[in-house]
């Protein structure tokens, strides 16, 4: 595969992953906002659920070679941080 190739799919796999994990931001603030309580089991379920699956994504993209371990380390923890501040959010509010 040319250097060029390699450098399109690991800016692919990186958009991808970061397409995803706004994907469960917007899935959480909307459970948040509509269905549940951040105290809920069923909102504890669905975002562990949905963290455990990204983070399998990027240790997926990470052996491949697509992206370096501490990108994804980054984007989970960035993703971890939005959802703190919006659960904060939330409580404060209610």
């Amino acid at each position: 595969m040319s250097t060029e190739m390699a450098a399109g799919h690991r800016e692919i796999a990186f958009k991808l992953l970061k397409a995803d994990a706004h994907k469960i931001l917007k899935l959480i603030e909307v459970q948040m906002e509509n269905l549940t309580m951040p105290q809920c089991p069923l909102y504890e379920e669905v975002l562990d659920t949905q963290m455990f699956g990204l983070s399998r994504e990027i240790d997926f993209a990470v052996r491949l070679g697509l992206i370096q371990a501490e990108e994804g380390r980054e984007l989970l923890e960035s993703l971890e941080r939005q959802l703190s501040a919006l659960h904060e959010a939330s409580t404060k509010n209610k």
